[in-house]
């Protein structure tokens, strides 16, 4: 063989290598298939599970592995590179933006739905509504025993979120009402703090003087999600998503998916399938409210 033809040959070699390395999606390479992390809220987990199930349906030629461990945890994840999208139940801090940069990663922001936190108890407790000052009071260990709201003489076990929890987090701003480092408003030390929101369901769902809160896809015939006020004077709602959209629940909320960087490849068909109409409507099925609703 010439030596013109050798080279053309090594020529289009490199041609087809480009073409085809061009055209990976963005992700893990893994033999044939591309491999996804995602990583996060444990709020929104069973969502993103049945996205992940529908989308890999339509491209199996995709791995996706999906990991819970709190908000934190997924953006933790996004700036050390070990996920590909962060799951979150709250937006981003400043501290984990500016930590971010220093590691060149950009978090991009992604709007997925809208959560009201549900207040529950268990199904045989008469409670029925509660305001945010008796939230308060309750978590602060303030009010100590349901007959002090229409209850029962009994012990009132408080159920709440660890601190890697976007949950936590957004139930201490909304409810404790702690926005600033000065606040003394924390989490009673006799909270019970769970490792996830189906840990709470399950405590809830089983112990009749337990109280708790988890994002209203857990929500279901098993346990109770007491109607909340702003104060006695106003009126009581419930986590239903006419009251989510006009702001009437007063513990509401975005949920968001972060990637590093505008997303690409399969990355950006992931976050594209999920705000697309059929995404949306998963939204709705998991109990959540879908954007634009």
């Amino acid at each position: 063989m010439g030596i013109m033809k050798v080279f053309k040959l090594i020529v289009v070699s490199l041609v087809f290598a480009l073409f085809f390395a061009c055209m990976e999606p963005q992700g893990s390479d893994s033999g044939h298939d591309v491999s996804m992390q995602i990583k996060g809220s444990d709020t929104i987990v069973n969502l993103i599970q049945e996205w992940s199930e529908n989308f890999i349906e339509q491209n199996p030629m995709f791995n996706i592995s999906i990991t819970g461990g709190g908000s934190g945890t997924g953006f933790a994840s996004l700036i050390n590179g070990t996920c590909d999208i962060a799951m979150s139940s709250r937006e981003i801090e400043e501290k984990e933006r500016i930590l971010a940069r220093s590691e060149n990663v950009e978090p991009v922001e992604f709007k997925i739905g809208l959560d009201g936190l549900a207040v529950i108890v268990n199904k045989n407790n008469p409670v029925n509504k509660l305001t945010l000052e008796q939230l308060r009071d309750i978590f602060m260990s303030k009010v100590t025993n349901w007959k002090e709201l229409g209850g029962e003489d009994r012990r009132i076990v408080i159920l709440s979120r660890e601190s890697n929890s976007g949950t936590h987090m957004f139930f201490k701003e909304c409810v404790l009402r702690n926005n600033d480092k000065n606040s003394k408003n924390e989490f009673s030390t006799q909270s019970l703090m769970m490792s996830s929101s189906q840990a709470v369901y399950d405590e809830v769902y089983q112990n009749p003087n337990a109280l708790g809160y988890v994002g209203m896809g857990f929500v279901n015939e098993g346990v109770k999600s007491v109607s909340v006020a702003m104060n006695a004077e106003n009126e009581y709602f419930c986590p239903t998503a006419k009251d989510i959209v006009s702001g009437m629940y007063p513990i509401s909320r975005p949920l968001y998916l972060y990637t590093n960087g505008k997303p690409q490849g399969v990355i950006k068909m992931f976050i594209d399938y999920a705000l697309s109409t059929a995404g949306q409507k998963i939204v709705l099925k998991a109990n959540f409210v879908p954007l634009g609703n």
